[in-house]
């Protein structure tokens, strides 16, 4: 990135700052208070070390305070206070500039979370989630850096610089000239430093997403890790993945102490020119004047190597915050909708619906054509891969599909706002996502906030989640955890139907809501999903064909189109696909057992032939 662009990166950072414009004009007195102070040092040491040479005229006159005092009884006061004077304009400076800097990060925080909850579904399926912790979490520690003590070591100790020029400016400004003739050299060094921190910074934020990614999908996934041995894989992952954050750190430390002392080396060699130029050129001047001139020299390069050390964190800063604007840049979830319905009768129409994911070109849906006719139950089926998940996340909008209609009550679900139109559907997957709070608050989750206890315990009642809820230590009170740790699959489930049941919306699809229970726990939901069902449009995704065997209809996929339609009766009759997936999922031999009351042969515990040694 070129320098331009760097400099309207964190100009635009700055911007954040409009908010608490008064707080940050105080913070800036107060730095000049501050930085003002340095050159008032040097005059005291010029009025100490003349007042020695001729005690006569030491002696104060027309100033406050000050009127008529000599020289011992001077000098403290003024030292004092120029402390006194530097002191109030450092608290000022600091505190203020710090509630800035926290307010600034707060609000670039808040807009960074904000905006991910407005991105659509297909940009956070190209980004994981390491990276976007990683981005709230250290690309803003690294804005903080360049938003607080940057800012401030910039403002302060620039100007320290400015004032202590200004004053060399007056003593000699002949002398104070050569000084000048070395700042192109400065700029071309912290030029490149610029360039190479900038560089390296990028890498450390890339190699700590890597960090942040590695230990969350550990930390997510440890079930996983443990049953199958995956400690020696993960550590090894880990420890890569650490040793190049580590690695690219060092890097960037080594730009730095080499870069500095440099700079120190520059400033310090045009300072022993200066002192040289001093001493040969003294002519007339006062041994105080000559004392003052040197001391204000002298004090010029610890500001300098300041201002130089800073730019490693500001350029941090810089790449910190192109981050976080890349993601602030990315364009929202689009919502052209302008109808919104209070009430939605349910009918879902679908006509040459065609869709591919972003950047693929392979359509996953070809064509498709079925109506829904409010309060009806169609559920879909197919192997994996055939498109039904896709469809069930066309009809909320979570994609955007490119030909063909969805319609519901008649009106394209493109032509609704995109809150309006959710509002009307409730959707229950088989990766039930719960939160780490209570039962309640779980099943009261979002705008449902404000319903009563009373309707959120027959939500329970009506998923059939009472029953182990009551069991719970604190009932609807109880804590359950990261995504529900403390509840079982089933237990989890229960509470997903439950919170559809709260909100009552007209249209409910069920996203293979029993694949992965065990009888028992399938029995429940069965029975919490027959209530639900009833009297609400449902569209109904499953691989167990015994839970759709009560649907009005049945739309059979393979490869993105529909292959086969009708109720179960009228597609076990027709000999069909689905009634080959019956087939193999029942088996002849089992439905033939059943029906003589012989008893079902327990399946082998012999290993099958491809894992016999």
């Amino acid at each position: 990135m070129s320098t331009a662009s760097s400099f309207k990166t964190y100009f635009r950072l700055l911007g954040y700052v409009r908010p608490y414009i008064g707080l940050f004009f105080i913070s800036i007195a107060g730095f000049i208070i501050f930085a003002s102070a340095q050159p008032m040092l040097v005059g005291a040491l010029k009025y100490f070390v003349d007042g020695l040479t001729d005690p006569g005229k030491a002696v104060l006159h027309g100033m406050p305070l000050l009127d008529g005092l000599d020289l011992m009884q001077a000098v403290p006061l003024i030292i004092v206070g120029i402390a006194l004077w530097q002191g109030i304009g450092s608290f000022l400076g600091n505190y203020f500039l710090s509630k800035v800097s926290l307010g600034l990060v707060h609000d670039l925080r808040l807009a960074l979370f904000d905006k991910l909850l407005l991105l659509p579904n297909s940009w956070f399926d190209s980004h994981n989630s390491g990276h976007l912790i990683s981005r709230i979490t250290y690309d803003v520690t690294m804005v903080t850096g360049a938003a607080t003590s940057a800012i401030k070591v910039v403002i302060r100790e620039g100007l320290t610089v400015i004032f202590l020029f200004g004053y060399l400016l007056y003593m000699n400004w002949k002398l104070t000239l050569v000084m000048v003739a070395i700042l192109p050299l400065i700029g071309l060094v912290v030029g490149k430093a610029s360039r190479k921190f900038r560089k390296q910074a990028r890498k450390i934020q890339v190699a700590m997403g890597d960090v942040t990614h590695v230990a969350s999908e550990t930390i997510y996934g440890y079930k996983v890790v443990r049953s199958f041995g995956g400690e020696k894989y993960e550590s090894a992952r880990f420890l890569q993945a650490s040793t190049d954050n580590t690695k690219k750190q060092l890097n960037m430390i080594r730009t730095v102490e080499i870069y500095t002392p440099l700079l120190q080396l520059i400033t310090h060699t045009a300072m022993a020119v200066v002192l040289f130029l001093v001493l040969w050129l003294r002519g007339d001047t006062t041994a105080g004047e000559l004392v003052a001139y040197l001391a204000a020299a002298t004090l010029l390069p610890k500001p300098i190597r300041q201002l130089s050390e800073t730019n490693s964190t500001i350029q941090k800063g810089v790449a910190g915050a192109e981050s976080i604007f890349s993601q602030l840049d990315e364009p929202t979830e689009r919502d052209t909708g302008t109808v919104e319905r209070e009430q939605v009768e349910g009918r879902i129409t679908v006509r040459d619906l065609v869709f591919s994911y972003p950047g693929h070109e392979q359509k996953v849906l070809n064509g498709l054509t079925f109506d829904i006719a409010p309060g009806q139950m169609v559920a879909l089926v197919g192997r994996s891969g055939s498109g039904k998940t896709t469809l069930a996340g066309l009809i909320p909008r979570f994609y955007s599909h490119e030909q063909g209609q969805i319609l519901i009550d008649g009106i394209d679900v493109g032509d609704y706002t995109l809150r309006n139109l959710r509002r009307h559907i409730a959707l229950v997957t088989q990766q039930v996502t719960l939160f780490n709070g209570t039962v309640a608050e779980n099943i009261a989750y979002g705008e449902l906030a404000a319903t009563s206890r009373e309707e959120v315990e027959r939500a329970a009642e009506a998923a059939n989640a009472s029953e182990f809820i009551d069991r719970l230590p604190l009932g609807l009170d109880t804590l359950i955890g990261e995504n529900g740790v403390m509840l079982s699959g089933g237990q989890r489930q229960r509470l997903a139907v439950a919170r559809a049941l709260l909100k009552n919306a007209p249209i409910l699809i069920l996203d293979e809501a029993t694949s992965s229970l065990d009888s028992e726990s399938e029995r429940h939901i069965q029975d919490a999903l027959e209530r639900a069902t009833c009297g609400r449009t449902t569209l109904v995704i499953a691989h167990r064909l015994s839970t759709i065997e009560r649907a009005d209809m049945i739309l059979v996929m393979d490869r993105g189109r529909i292959i086969e339609r009708g109720t179960h009766a009228e597609l076990l009759a027709a000999g069909g696909h689905y009634a080959k997936l019956h087939v193999m999922q029942f088996g002849n031999e089992e439905n033939g057992n059943e029906e003589r009351g012989d008893p079902i042969t327990p399946p082998s515990r012999e290993a099958p032939p491809f894992l016999r040694t």
